[in-house]
């Protein structure tokens, strides 16, 4: 059926936002970060502009995440930040509004839900669908969801982490953890705060995480500076810190999030978990290419875990499948 108005999938992450466009693909990949003047609330910036911004505004500006832990904290500026992305792939002025369909988490509560349909619809979008993340990933994955077998998947991002047991086209047992990326971005700052008296920003923690961090401890560690302010002295300072010290300091954290896995295989039908336990669990989402993660939650669950190719576009490339094939997945996406 030829359609007039644009078809839009939006991947609203805690820490990334991507944006597919049908016929197209992926259009855009910015961070989820709006700067906004704090007395008018006028939108500054939104993406990349923004997150240079994050802790480096003026005392008339405000940078900030719109969502927090995989839902909306803002709605004002989240509303602002899809209108952005509408008109990035719409032009200013359309004519025919676009249909939109956005990822949630699948443990959000139906309050949630609503926020998201409706900033969507005020931003712009004639009709608004949600589909919920893990079946979104495992869309993106390449997972066979319809057959009548059992596929599991980690969606791993920046502010939840969703465990989903997917068969038959719809999730039979999901856990969300609000606990990611972010999470481990806070436990590095945490860290260096307690054992070097070192206080240092997100972006710095997040850089940190990249180039040293690592689930397990390396077999030939590896070092960094890292640099701050001192919190007993107030001035600047740089410490070296070790990848075995990050692979501490983020532990919990990682051990919370293999918790999520565990809980769903404790509840998965005993048919469907020894179909898990033939193909494995699937890793996708930003935080699941840290370094050796797959390797602990293999350990820790005992079930062979590997990571989606391109883990950070599953599930916006499953969005975007599902807004293109809508007749096939309208059991499995909720609209407005």
């Amino acid at each position: 059926m030829f359609s007039l108005s644009k078809r839009i999938g939006i991947d609203l992450g805690t820490a990334n936002s991507l944006v597919w466009l049908a016929g197209r693909g992926i259009v855009a990949n910015e961070p989820t970060v709006v700067a906004v003047k704090i007395d008018d609330g006028q939108v500054i910036e939104v993406g990349n502009a923004a997150k240079e911004m994050l802790g480096k505004t003026p005392g008339n500006i405000r940078a900030s995440r719109p969502m927090r832990d995989g839902v909306i904290a803002d709605y004002r500026v989240t509303e602002a930040m899809l209108r952005y992305f509408i008109q990035r792939v719409c032009g200013r002025v359309f004519l025919f509004k676009p249909e939109v369909m956005i990822c949630v988490p699948a443990g959000v509560t139906q309050v949630e839900r609503r926020a998201v349909l409706d900033a969507t619809l005020a931003s712009g979008a004639k009709t608004a669908y949600l589909i919920d993340e893990p079946l979104a990933a495992a869309i993106g994955a390449k997972l066979p969801i319809a057959a009548a077998s059992g596929n599991m998947i980690i969606d791993i991002g920046g502010g939840s982490a969703e465990a989903a047991v997917i068969s038959l086209g719809g999730v039979v047992v999901h856990k969300s953890v609000r606990v990611a990326g972010n999470k481990l971005d806070e436990a590095i700052i945490n860290y260096m705060k307690r054992r070097h008296n070192l206080i240092i920003g997100e972006t710095t923690a997040e850089e940190v995480k990249k180039r040293i961090g690592s689930a397990t401890v390396l077999p030939v560690e590896e070092t960094m500076e890292v640099k701050g302010r001192d919190s007993v002295t107030g001035l600047p300072r740089a410490v070296v810190v070790s990848s075995t010290e990050i692979t501490e300091a983020i532990r919990a954290v990682l051990t919370q999030i293999v918790g999520a896995a565990k809980g769903v295989l404790e509840q998965t039908p005993p048919e469907l978990a020894s179909d898990i336990i033939d193909k494995g669990i699937v890793m996708s989402g930003g935080t699941s290419v840290l370094r050796n993660f797959d390797r602990f939650m293999t350990e820790l669950t005992g079930v062979p875990c590997h990571v989606a190719e391109e883990p950070l576009l599953c599930v916006v490339r499953g969005t975007g499948v599902a807004i293109e094939n809508l007749d096939l997945y309208k059991k499995s996406v909720s609209r407005r």
